[in-house]
This record gives structure tokens, sequence and C-alpha cells, in this order.
């Protein structure tokens, strides 16, 4: 039973805040309590809407980063004022480099106190203007509501690419009235997502240009989630080869013909049209640089112009719902017959399978390292056993990150993004499993990147939040550490860590923890773990092990491209 309200009345800001976000079907909130934004605080959970209090108000972000991804809804982040929002710093700037739709929720000290040097008296909106796609101090009561729907609609992207947005209140504020008249029903209804039909001379010419070419590629990103049955009709219409990239893996499921993800080089360079779906061409994709691509003529579409014009330009561009859009482009074609070279198309589907087919056994017969522990390869190879239908599999690191990129097969999948933000394995994986309880969640994280924000093992403890957590504990950062021997003479310097028990740490912060040094344990010790989830697994690997992003040259960061195959190419070219 609600108790009474203790604000000045039942309309009070923090009231029609809490009543808001209920309308708009927030059911969770990440936070971590403070002052400034207790009378919010109060409301929300009065409301019924449940608080899932954490340790740093990083994990808040990332963990409602996390909830958007998953659920395709907001992520509602809520932060106390001054370190409270400068912690959430790196969460932020993380959301808004994945386009990720999150409402950062804060408070400012009272209107009467504002620049006199009160406690914790920021201007956050400084801080936070340039990676939020809307920064609010809202200092009147009227304009509550307007403001928290112009948030949301800016984080949801209509009109803008989606994005974390931002808005404070001061407190004094949070506990006055808001006249009955201001609080109209509009803004307490859901509001449907616009959508953007697509222009029907655009699609035809695009459609025109696939059909013609013998190697078409379709390479899709964050802008095609929610369009995976209309992306794999087009792709059985055409029959095109595919890739995924990090933001959108698990759209079309790896038996598919289209799929030659083990053949992503030689796709990109011997296309002679590629289309690219809600991508952006950015080091993933050599920038769209035809010294990789070669002589690719690019089509492009996208919800948004940032998908479409970035780097390299299309032949033709379409902007619109990639859903609609995709839908209309097997509309258009009819019975018309594409002009696919099915040669070369079958042999790099033959040849993706069979160098995939070959990677899954090297996985498994990887052997240990000279310092007698076992390849990751090893350890992942176990835990692609234990990956049923509908596994989320969250991956987080440096070394590690590259060697899941390459050895895991799942249908649903996280991880750092275009960031490289290290940290986010247990946030993101206490967000999975609150999100999805019947699903498993599997987290595979470095040993130093779970450092980031480890003590979160206790935020899922508190909140049953039952991911496994399997840590590669090679104790360094291994990458870096490939980088200095190879670049920099082996002049090792800041980058060893200690052969730290995680496990034992875990079980201190009231987990199941196993230490895992033989291989042949892994097996039953997650079985175990997803019976006494959540879990922690210390794997120990051996250091010797050299990631693929570590031999590409990722780490040393080359002139031009990302990798220093693209970047010599690219040299070459210029």
């Amino acid at each position: 039973m609600e108790r009474e309200d203790p604000s000045p009345s039942s309309d009070s800001a923090a009231q029609v805040i809490a009543r808001f976000l209920a309308a708009r079907g927030i059911d969770r909130i990440f936070g971590l309590c403070g002052g400034h934004i207790q009378p919010i605080w109060d409301r929300v959970a009065r409301l019924g809407i449940r608080i899932i209090d954490v340790r740093d108000e990083r994990a808040a972000l990332h963990m409602a980063h996390a909830h958007a991804e998953l659920t395709g809804g907001l992520g509602v982040a809520m932060v106390t004022a001054g370190p409270g929002v400068t912690n959430a710093m790196t969460g932020i700037v993380n959301a808004h480099m994945a386009r990720a739709p999150v409402l950062v929720i804060s408070g400012v000290p009272p209107i009467s106190q504002e620049k006199l040097g009160a406690l914790q008296d920021l201007t956050h909106t400084d801080l936070v203007g340039t990676v939020t796609r809307y920064a609010r101090t809202v200092r009147r009561v009227e304009h509550v509501l307007p403001a928290l729907d112009e948030a949301v609609a800016r984080a949801m992207g209509e009109g803008n690419e989606p994005g974390p947005v931002y808005l404070d209140f001061p407190t004094d504020l949070l506990r006055q009235s808001i006249p009955k008249k201001m609080i109209r029903d509009e803004y307490l209804q859901p509001k449907p997502r616009p959508i953007l039909p697509p222009h029907p001379g655009a699609v035809a010419r695009i459609v025109d240009v696939l059909w013609k070419a013998s190697r078409p590629l379709v390479i899709s990103g964050r802008g095609a989630r929610g369009s995976a049955p209309q992306l794999i009709a087009l792709l059985d219409r055409l029959g095109a080869v595919y890739l995924d990239t990090g933001e959108s893996r698990g759209l079309v499921p790896n038996d598919h013909p289209s799929v030659v993800s083990a053949l992503r080089g030689a796709a990109m360079k011997e296309a002679d049209v590629v289309l690219t779906v809600g991508k952006k061409l950015d080091f993933q994709l050599a920038y769209g640089s035809p010294a990789v691509f070669s002589s690719a003529t690019f089509v492009r579409i996208g919800e948004f112009p940032a998908e479409v014009t970035d780097n390299r330009r299309g032949a033709v561009e379409v902007i619109g719902t990639p859903s609609l859009t995709l839908e209309a482009m097997v509309d258009a074609a009819g019975h018309r017959t594409p002009a696919i070279d099915k040669g070369w198309r079958d042999t790099m589907r033959r040849t993706h399978l069979e160098k995939s087919a070959g990677y899954r056994e090297k996985m498994a017969a990887a052997p240990p390292g000279s310092d007698g522990f076992m390849h990751p390869n090893k350890m992942l190879a176990a835990i692609q056993d234990a990956i049923v239908p509908g596994t989320i599999v969250i991956a987080d690191g440096g070394d590690i990150l590259s060697f899941a990129r390459v050895g895991l097969s799942v249908e649903s999948y996280l991880d750092p993004g275009p960031l490289g933000c290290l940290g986010i394995g247990v946030p993101f994986g206490i967000a999975a499993a609150l999100a999805h309880p019947e699903r498993r969640v599997i987290v595979v994280t470095g040993d130093g990147s779970f450092g980031f924000n480890a003590i979160e093992i206790d935020t899922a403890v508190r909140h049953e939040a039952n991911a496994v957590f399997v840590i590669a504990n090679n104790r360094g950062w291994n990458i870096e550490v490939y980088d200095q021997q190879s670049t920099y003479d082996g002049n090792i310097v800041g980058v060893k860590l200690r052969d730290s028990d995680y496990a034992a740490l875990a079980r201190s912060l009231g987990a199941y923890g196993e230490r895992i040094e033989n291989p042949e344990e892994l097996p039953e010790a997650l079985k175990r773990a997803f019976e006494n989830a959540p879990a922690v697994l210390d794997v120990v690997v051996t250091a010797d092990a050299v990631s693929p992003d570590g031999k590409s040259g990722m780490a040393s960061v080359p002139d031009f491209q990302a990798l220093d195959a693209w970047d010599i190419a690219e040299k070459e070219w210029r």
C-alpha cells in the first residue's frame, strides 16, 4: 500500500516525474542515491518502479545502456549531483558512441543556492552537452513534463540519431507542486516511434544497381536492428553474401547461406557492389576506403544521414526506416533475376564453412602455453558448448574480446562497442540477466576489464541477477604486453597484473566462485555456475597467447587504418 506522500502535494514535480516514467513503460531504473535526487528516488520507488542500486554511477549508465539494447526500449539511469554525474560520464559517452537510448536524470542545488558555492554545485549540462542528444536544467515546474517528453523523443531517435539525453532539476523544484492544468494527458501516454517510408524512386534505383551486380555484399550495422526478417528476405531474394558487425551480430543466423563472416577481408576486397544497412563506415569497415574495398560501388540505406553519407558516398543513398526500405526493395525487385555470380558466392560460402569448422577444431585442441596454462581458445570452446538457444553473450576486454569475437557463435551478443570501453562486462551482464531472467547470460571478460566494475558482483547478488561471469585471467593487459614486446623493443611497463583470485573475491561478495586451471574441469564448472548463479569462474589462461587483434597491429594504432594490413594497403593506394 502506498504511504502518505511526504512531498508538499501528490502533484509534486518528483511525483509527476515518476508518473511520467511509469506511463512510458519504465519498470526499472539503475542508479545510486543522493540528496539532490532523493525526492524522485522516493517517488519512483513508492510508485512500484524497481530501483537497481549500484556501487558506482558508471555501472548504472552501463546497465541502462545494456537494458536499452536488449529490450529495444529506453534505459533510465538516475545519479546524484557533482561526482554522481562525473562518475557517470564514461557510461554516458559509451552510450553516445553506441547510439543507445538512455535517459539520465540528476539534480542540482536549490535555485536560491545556485552559484553560491553549494555542495556539489556544478553546471552538469556543460559537461554532458557534447555527448548527449539533449541536455537541460529544468528550473520551472511547468517545464518538467515538456522537457521529459522532448528528452525521451530525442533519446529514441525522433528526428535525430538515438542516444543518451540528460535532465537535471533543482532539489527545491522537485518538492514544488505542478498545477493540475499543467499535467496534460498527452505527456502521460506512451508514444509509438515514428517510421520513415523510403522514396519509391530511390528504392527503384538501388534495386537496379544491386540486381545488376555480380558480386554483391550486404553489411549491416546498428540501424538494421529490428529488421531481421526483411534483411533475410532481401538476402534470400538477391543471393548476396553477408557480413555483420559488432552492433548487428545475430540478425542473420550463422546457418544462412549468405553468411561469410570467416572471409571478411576477401568479401570486402572482391565485392563489386556493397550495400550498407544502417551502418556507418567507421574503423570496422576501413572507413570505406578503396584501398580495402577495391573497385566496389557503394549503395547505402539508413534512417539517419550519418548512416548513408559518412566517409564514402553511395551511388544511391536511401533515407528511410530500414525495415520498410528493405521490404520495399524486395517488392520493387518483383520477379527480376539477379545477375549474381553464383560460382563466386558458392565458393565464398563453402570456404567460409571450411574455415569456420577448422577454427572450431583448432580452438578445442589449442595447446597450453609455456607456463602450462590453457589457451584462451580452449576456454572459449567449453563456453561455446554451453551456449543454448537464447543465450546472451557479453564480451569485454582487449585480448579476450578479440578471441571471443572470432571464436564464439551466438545469436545475442554485446561488447564494448565503438568506444572500446573496457569494464562493461559485469554491468551489461547484470542488466541482461534482469531484463531476461529466463535466458542464459554469459559474460566473457579479461581480468583487467573485470577489475573496472568487479564490485558490482555485489549488485548482482543483491538483485539476483543470475549471470555467469567467466574471467580469462592471464595476469596482465596482454594485448598491450604484446605491443610493447613487438613495437617497443620489449620495454614492458605498467601492463602486468597480480595473480589474483577473483573467485575468492566473488565469494566474499556473496556470489558463487570457482578458480579453474585445468581445462577438463571447465564443462562441469560451467554447469555448477549456471545452477548457482550469479557466479564467477576465474579461469587461469596462458599469457603466451597472442590474439587476432594483437597480431593485426590494432594496439599499435597505425597511421591511416585500424589494422596493419589495411594500413599498408592504404599507404600503397595513396
